[in-house]
């Protein structure tokens, strides 16, 4: 089942960590680190949800770990992020277009992974969301930044309807490819649009906070 099934994925993977590592060396350079503390941040939000999500699943050692390709992904785009910040910045938020593209991939493949070992659906979406949230949770707390997911954005939910249309698509028996390309696109729209719309989950702030004020 696993040879059968599992093509697409790793190319899934490697660009979602390229991807993250861009956006966690652009954070990185703005944080003022050096080189060595560019490439750990950028390692860390490529590698950091796949490594929890493959520890969980049974799949060790972690891909992150033992494939050279992940490590060129993260150099590579460390590299870009330093030598062509400028360019990279001529967006107006990079980290966080860069981190919505990120996240949508990682949701996909982390969703999709956990199916191929033979986990259950629900396991598929939890761990599609671990995939795509983890890494981005580290690099805010190494950042000294309150972690996305914390906040009231639409982020890890977006994640979440990324890897069930992954479930979604699985249990109808659609293609491989086209549920990809369809979660991608919806994960990223959501997380898009958020940011431009301002879309956020509701809060309950502390009434009695509200009055002390």
């Amino acid at each position: 089942m696993i040879s059968e099934s599992y093509n697409i994925y790793p190319l899934l993977d490697l660009m979602g960590t390229f991807i993250f590592a861009l956006s966690g060396a652009v954070a990185a350079r703005k944080k003022g680190l050096d080189i060595f503390g560019i490439f750990s941040i950028a390692f860390t939000v490529a590698c950091g949800g796949g490594i929890i999500r493959d520890l969980c699943i049974g799949a060790i050692p972690p891909a992150g770990l033992t494939n050279w390709l992940y490590l060129v992904m993260v150099l590579a785009a460390t590299l870009i992020g330093i030598v062509f910040n400028r360019t990279v910045n001529i967006l107006n938020h990079p980290v966080l277009v860069f981190d919505a593209v990120g996240l949508s991939v990682f949701a996909v493949s982390g969703a999709r992974k956990a199916i191929v070992f033979e986990h259950n659906y629900e396991v598929a979406i939890l761990l599609g969301i671990v995939t795509a949230v983890g890494g981005g949770v580290i690099r805010d707390i190494l950042l000294d930044r309150v972690p996305v997911i914390l906040r009231k954005e639409i982020y890890a939910s977006a994640a979440m309807v990324g890897a069930t249309i992954v479930v979604i698509g699985e249990y109808l028996h659609y293609s491989l490819e086209t549920v990809s390309v369809v979660a991608i696109v919806v994960c990223f729209g959501l997380r898009f649009l958020g940011l431009h719309f301002h879309w956020n989950l509701p809060s309950f702030p502390d009434k009695e906070s509200e009055k002390d004020k």
